[in-house]
């Protein structure tokens, strides 16, 4: 047997300076690929972006070099500070790109009323990820120069001599040695972002020398009408016609009372069968949505269910859901918040609890009072929304019909299942439960007309790495297989579903997330329509309970918990504060308020973007395929990003 190892003082690392930008990229900017990549130049770009919105610039220039692996980004902004900081001894220019969490934007009213910045470290990680980064700095009547490598100082600040207005330049070259050396700037990617830039900021110019090409090819995007201009491209893309077909915009540009939020958004219906709506927070954008999403999406509804009330429009033999109403939207959300809490340095979702409240609160009066001076507009989307829902309801009506010549398969579905007494789809849901003790508890608080629960004993089989055989001769897959009464593979016929809506309830645990992603794994490859027309979903259980007072509070995870007793513990009242070890722990009516009841609970649709198929594919095969080099080498490269990983 081998020595154990000795383990001391001596084994500890403490990472100073760039130190931990360099070891763990990932952290900062989500990863080594593509997307990293071209995150350092986002920070840069936001950074002379900041300036615009506290409207000390007009105008940002981006250049990507020939090579396509350098840019430059200039502003007419105030320029960065260049004078000494006795604490440090450096310029505060040295500071600001050598120094995480440095910065002016710590102090919200000070230098920047409101920025997408939050933790000053954007330069910073730019420079650490950088193989060489030259800034230069217009102000005072100077002109100054400094130069890094690698995140260290190439030589003192320089004073170029006298220079006429104001403003910064950043000139950078992602390192190689921490991308690899393959991934190139995407001039696409860079135009198409620069554009919806210039749309956020009414009368901004932004200008865009792509040096690739040759010649030189240059765009200039410059906005007046900001957002009321970048709609109708979003509308005319989708190639959708919008309702009614005489268009009708819904446009608002607000604060709320106490200054804490501004928002600006225009919004309109098409005949899409979807919606689009991108959000956007201090310019920043959240394709992952976030509390200030949640919050428009909740105003529509509102609004057009008071509209309908107040008019006496309800439509009879037909009840509209939410999803009836926002179908066909397409919307650009732009808010302003002062204290943005994003989920991470990517900043791709807004987690801020009281924003949602507060975007609701403007929108839901406003687009009320738009309806009811527009009537014609008013009544287009009603009946836009009442079509919808008349179809879903006629899918649903065909499919049951289909269902009750299945009813004589009942005697072959599994004998741990617990069914629903309806035979219709469109209402019946199945719960694939972790465990024969949650199976009990999801049982006792279901509701028994529409909702079937599933057991299943542990981790299920990896069906990337099984072959057929082992896949047919698997109890646990085959058991969901005969409870949906669909098929699988080539022969999957999804009008034969039995329930319109199969839910994952796993425990919110580590061992929870592995048998999740085994089953989507099981989904995605052998009955992956059911993931295509949106029947998936993954539950949303809790993994606290919160009780501050009299009020109880459920939190998903960690940083929800943490967030909940930040926003709700002012009072006198120590938080009491408890973790469910897993979903056997809950009592039937605590599961069925947070995670089954379809009025109260949380759930997330599994779905896989446009564009992004080949992507699922590659991150399903190295995550959960047979070559141990693709996973770890994935695992390493998320390492910084991953808490519990159980694969």
């Amino acid at each position: 047997m081998a020595q154990a190892s000795k383990y001391t003082g001596e084994d500890i690392q403490v990472l100073e300076g760039l130190d931990p930008v360099r070891k763990r990229p990932g952290m900062y900017i989500g990863g080594t690929g593509k997307d990293g990549y071209h995150h350092l130049l986002w920070e840069v770009v936001d950074n002379s972006i900041d300036e615009v919105i506290n409207k000390h610039a007009t105008r940002v220039e981006v250049t990507l070099h020939k090579n396509g692996k350098s840019a430059t980004v200039e502003d007419n902004g105030r320029g960065i500070p260049v004078d000494m900081m006795p604490k440090f001894k450096k310029s505060a220019l040295e500071v600001i790109f050598s120094t995480l969490h440095s910065g002016g934007k710590f102090e919200r009213g000070k230098s920047y009323a409101v920025s997408g910045g939050l933790h000053g470290v954007g330069a910073a990680v730019v420079n650490a990820l950088s193989e060489s980064l030259i800034v230069q700095v217009k102000r005072d009547g100077e002109k100054y120069e400094m130069r890094f490598e690698r995140g260290e100082s190439k030589g003192k600040l320089k004073k170029l001599g006298p220079g006429r207005g104001t403003g910064t330049t950043v000139t950078f070259h992602p390192d190689d040695e921490v991308f690899g050396g393959k991934i190139h700037f995407d001039p696409a990617q860079i135009a198409e972002r620069l554009e919806a830039k210039s749309y956020l900021h009414g009368g901004l110019e932004i200008v865009f020398h792509d040096e690739t090409k040759s010649p030189v090819v240059t765009h200039t995007f410059v906005h007046p009408q900001g957002i009321a201009e970048y709609l109708p491209k979003l509308v005319s893309d989708r190639a959708k016609q919008p309702v009614p077909p005489s268009g009708g915009v819904f446009y608002m540009d607000k604060q709320d009372k106490d200054a804490k939020l501004g928002l600006e958004l225009a919004l309109q219906w098409t005949e899409s069968p979807d919606d689009l709506i991108k959000t956007y927070v201090n310019s920043v954008p959240t394709p992952d949505g976030g509390t200030h999403d949640t919050g428009l999406r909740s105003a529509i509804v509102k609004a057009i269910r008071n509209y309908i009330a107040t008019h006496k429009l309800d439509p009879k033999g037909v009840t509209l859901t939410a999803e009836d109403i926002r179908e066909g939207v397409v919307a650009v959300l732009s808010t302003y918040v002062h204290d943005p809490q994003f989920q991470s340095q990517t900043k791709n979702r807004l987690n801020n609890p009281e924003v949602a409240a507060q975007v609701e609160g403007l929108v839901r009066p406003a687009l009320e009072n738009y309806l009811n001076e527009n009537p014609n507009w008013g009544q287009a989307v009603v009946a836009r929304t009442i079509i919808s829902a008349r179809a879903r309801e006629a899918s649903r009506a065909a499919q049951a019909v289909t269902r009750k010549t299945a009813i004589s398969h009942r005697l072959n579905l599994p004998g741990k299942l617990a069914d629903c007494s309806s035979t219709d789809p469109g209402e019946s849901e199945l719960f694939i439960v972790e465990g024969q003790s949650a199976g009990g508890t999801a049982k006792q608080g279901r509701d028994r007309k529409t909702q079937a629960i599933l057991p299943l004993r542990g981790k299920v089989l990896n069906t990337e790495q099984a072959n057929g055989q082992k896949l047919l001769a698997n109890k646990e897959l085959q058991d969901i297989v005969s409870a949906l009464g669909c098929g699988m593979g080539e022969t999957i016929d999804v009008a034969k579903l039995r329930y319109g809506k199969i839910f994952l309830l796993m425990d919110a645990d580590s061992d929870g997330h592995h048998i999740a992603t085994l089953l989507l794994t099981f989904f995605f490859r052998h009955m992956k329509p059911l993931i295509d027309q949106g029947h998936v979903y993954l539950a949303q259980p809790p993994l606290f309970r919160i009780d501050i007072g009299k009020q109880t509070y459920w939190a998903l995870d960690e940083i929800h918990r943490d967030e909940l007793i930040k926003e709700n513990g002012k009072s006198n009242s120590k938080p009491s504060i408890t973790r469910f070890k897993g979903l056997g722990e809950m009592n039937p009516e605590t599961l069925k308020s947070t995670t089954l009841n379809p009025k109260t609970r949380q759930a997330l649709r599994v779905t896989v973007k446009d564009g992004e198929q080949l992507l699922t594919d590659k991150t399903i095969s190295e995550l959960m395929g047979k070559d141990v080099g693709a996973r770890f080498k994935m695992i390493t490269e998320n390492a910084a990003e991953i808490g519990d990983l159980d694969v």
